[in-house]
């Protein structure tokens, strides 16, 4: 049994996250249902979900959950996004979101960045929310304050 549960950790992919500053403000305001959680991909290329589906209407104002500056603002494929750099390796995207900012504007935590839109994997009435830390993504749940972590008890007394 302890071989089994050793071989499957080893085969899931680990990124470290020290200091990841847990102070961030979630993108809207209100109830905070995840309506799909973060699944991280087994490789690279693997499938998964690289980030968190929150519900969240149409139109809603969607703000900056940390300090940073706009590093793109536009459409991919079907689906317009708005991407910010905090800095520290950190960046965030947000999608469907429709905005006005140009990318090199600088914006404080809270910050309104634009409306949630339509368009995308991302059913209607939902926010994606992505966090890459260098380039890899990283569950964004790890980054809010009022998410209380998962602790682990012994076993097998």
């Amino acid at each position: 049994m302890v071989l089994l549960l050793s071989t499957l950790l080893a085969a899931i992919p680990a990124v470290a996250t020290p200091d990841l500053p847990r102070t961030w403000q979630w993108p809207v305001p209100g109830a905070h249902h995840v309506v799909t959680p973060f699944q991280a991909p087994t490789h690279d290329y693997g499938p998964g979900h690289r980030g968190i589906d929150l519900s969240v209407a149409v139109g809603s104002v969607v703000h900056a959950p940390a300090d940073g500056v706009v590093a793109f603002r536009g459409v991919v494929v079907d689906r317009p996004l708005i991407t910010i750099d905090h800095g520290d390796g950190l960046v965030t995207t947000l999608e469907p979101v429709s905005s006005q900012l140009s990318a090199g504007t600088a914006i404080a935590a809270g910050d309104e960045v634009g409306t949630v839109a339509h368009g995308g994997h991302t059913p209607i009435d939902q926010l994606h929310l992505g966090v890459r830390l260098n380039d890899v993504y990283i569950n964004p749940m790890l980054l809010f304050s009022d998410v209380p972590r998962a602790v682990l008890l012994p076993c097998c007394a």
